[in-house]
């Protein structure tokens, strides 16, 4: 006779590695955009827990004896998951900040378009560009496949039994916010020194024709100029986005070993 007493404590571990890599996914930058549909997700992130299982379960406590152990484990991982998925996501920042910061100095900060990678909230369209684009940059780099190394790797740090270490999150977390803002700064940078002197050349040219709307004439030359300064920097500066999060993904598995 065929003994099934493996199937609760093999059922517990796998809800106890999902609740980990599902929270992860759903706000993990590429892989839990809420553009690909949710089904697609939900499979994607039964099937990572499914290829995970045998590598992590050996690591993982047994089943709880008390209804009381088996929530406070199945919590623990929701909060590890939300925790870890957030700083993922702050990472990917930066493009936006660029994008914004882009759209105010070429004078485009009217124009206004859905973000799909922001959960659809109205943003800057040269924003929304570069997050587009930052994401299809993950993709065919393979960071993606980092990003999944990095899920495996956390249980190295955050063990289902031990306690959520809240300060070092909150330290990290502010860390990864206050890169992004400076990535974005840093990519978003010529604009604003061509922005600089290209109005502090109009306001010397204002004064000298006084009689002369310059700055209302010299709108589409922001907008031109701009858009080709753009075009010209673009490949450095995704670069430098995608540098940015390949080293923010580099330090959380480093950390890890």
């Amino acid at each position: 006779m065929v003994s099934l007493n493996w199937l609760p404590e093999t059922a517990f571990l796998y809800v106890l590695i999902f609740a980990r890599v599902g929270t992860l996914l759903m706000l993990m930058p590429a892989l839990g955009e809420q553009m690909i549909p949710a089904r697609m997700r939900l499979s994607f992130a039964l099937a990572l827990t499914l290829v995970l299982y045998p590598l992590i379960s050996p690591s993982l406590p047994g089943l709880p004896e008390e209804l009381g152990g088996l929530v406070y484990l199945v919590l623990h991982e929701l909060a590890v998951g939300l925790v870890l998925g957030a700083i993922t996501r702050f990472m990917t920042m930066s493009a936006q900040v660029a994008g914004s910061v882009i759209a105010f100095q070429a004078g485009l900060s009217v124009a206004m378009a859905a973000d799909p990678t922001n959960g659809g909230i109205q943003g800057a369209l040269i924003g929304s560009f570069l997050s587009l684009l930052g994401i299809t940059l993950i993709f065919a780099t393979d960071l993606h496949h980092v990003a999944i190394s990095a899920i495996h790797d956390s249980y190295m740090i955050f063990s289902p039994t031990d306690p959520i270490m809240f300060d070092d999150a909150l330290q990290m977390a502010i860390q990864s916010i206050s890169s992004a803002f400076v990535i974005g700064i840093q990519m978003s940078a010529p604009f604003i020194v061509l922005s600089l002197v290209f109005y502090l050349g109009m306001g010397i040219l204002g004064k000298l024709m006084p009689q002369l709307q310059v700055f209302f004439i010299a709108m589409p030359a922001t907008i031109g100029v701009g858009l080709i300064l753009l075009a010209l920097l673009l490949t450095m500066m995704m670069g430098w986005y995608l540098t940015h999060f390949e080293g923010q993904l580099a330090v959380l598995r480093g950390a890890a070993a």
